[in-house]
């Protein structure tokens, strides 16, 4: 088959991540794929080579030549499936297909996604011409059923899979990576990878983390962003010694090298859908401590992590303190969060299910057709 996803940016972020691996996962199946990016650029483009990359790019606000770009690329690709992801894509690709009677018409959704009044009437009308609409997570097939209004006949939930494979615990890799930070080999490490977004909500871990920080325990943020600033602006405020016991890295393209230098793992979200990070950083044996939005409260039980409601700094603080405080329990979560990503994330199983999807959607419509056509 020939499948075209359709993403916003090729930004470093976990969507687009999951974007590579699935691309990488459909052709070594033997499939033909391509990306259409809106926004030119992207710090991961230079990892998808090997996969057809088009540029779509799309004006500020809304372009209303921006339908006809995209079944001109759309046109000139010849995908049987397009598969896009968050709204964007969805807008214009959508439509696009359909007017070129693309039979397989594939959406996901990752996350909450936050709409204007009109762009939320624009999101329930497109979501009826896919033939398919996929969310990452049970919450986030909730939020469809009340914001898209998607039918049961059309929602799927596909939770994010992962090369299982890339991620793990390695002392030599951990070490290297603490020299390169300068962290110190025994110092307690809690870290986050990931964009730099307001959603995110990182200056909320770093008030979180000001009462854990000492000589020996770091906070390490990796990403970039536009929330760069405010969490700048949130280290800043810290008293003087612990401000340089916050780290931020950038964007990194070693993200399964960087995980193996933390002890826990934390994301302080706003809002979620499954974030591809969460399983990423289970599969390296890291505890998890997080907000409870979105999906995670599906898979982070407290058997791998600990949650706190969405803005509880004090809860985190304590969450983070009792984990540094218990090198045992840490490693018993740790543990526990490897096995249940090797159970439930795999690369394999999402690109199954996928897969999977693309062929019955298509060979469904196929039929419809051909029983028009003898009608």
């Amino acid at each position: 088959m020939r499948i075209l996803h359709v993403v916003q940016s090729l930004d470093m972020g976990g969507q687009e991540r999951l974007i590579l691996h699935l691309a990488r996962a459909l052709m070594a199946r033997g499939h033909q794929v391509g990306v259409a990016s809106l926004t030119l650029g992207g710090v991961l483009r230079r990892e998808f080579e090997g996969i057809t990359v088009i540029d779509v790019p799309r004006q500020h606000g809304f372009d209303a030549m921006m339908i006809a770009r995209m079944a001109k690329a759309l046109a000139d690709f010849e995908p049987d499936a397009i598969h896009t992801h968050n709204p964007s894509p969805m807008f214009y690709a959508v439509p696009a297909a359909r007017l070129l009677r693309i039979k397989s018409i594939v959406h996901t959704k990752h996350g909450a996604n936050i709409y204007g009044k009109r762009s939320l009437h624009a999101a329930r009308v497109v979501a009826r011409f896919t033939t398919a609409f996929v969310a990452v997570s049970e919450g986030t097939a909730d939020a469809a059923r009340v914001k898209e209004r998607v039918p049961p006949s059309l929602l799927h939930v596909i939770p994010n899979g992962i090369p299982l494979a890339s991620f793990g615990p390695n002392p030599e890799t951990r070490a290297r990576v603490r020299r390169e930070l300068g962290i110190p080999e025994d110092a307690y490490v809690v870290g986050s990878v990931g964009r730099l977004a307001p959603e995110k909500d990182y200056p909320l871990l770093v008030r979180a983390m000001s009462e854990v920080l000492g000589p020996n325990v770091r906070l390490v943020l990796v990403g970039s962003g536009p929330s760069q600033r405010d969490i700048e602006r949130a280290i800043e405020a810290l008293p003087e010694p612990k401000r340089a016991w916050c780290i931020l890295t950038g964007s990194r393209n070693d993200v399964p090298d960087l995980l193996t230098a933390f002890d826990v793992f934390s994301l302080t979200s706003q809002t979620e859908g499954l974030p591809l990070v969460i399983p990423e950083a289970m599969a390296t044996a890291l505890p998890i401590v997080a907000t409870a939005v979105g999906g995670l409260p599906s898979i982070v039980s407290n058997q791998v992590g600990i949650l706190a409601p969405y803005g509880d700094a004090p809860g985190l603080t304590a969450a983070m303190a009792a984990l540094r405080d218990d090198p045992e329990r840490r490693k018993r979560m740790g543990e526990a969060a490897c096995a249940y990503a090797h159970q439930r994330f795999s690369i394999e199983e999402m690109t199954d299910r996928y897969e999977s999807l693309y062929r019955g959607v298509r060979s469904r419509a196929t039929k419809e057709q051909t029983l028009a056509s003898i009608a």
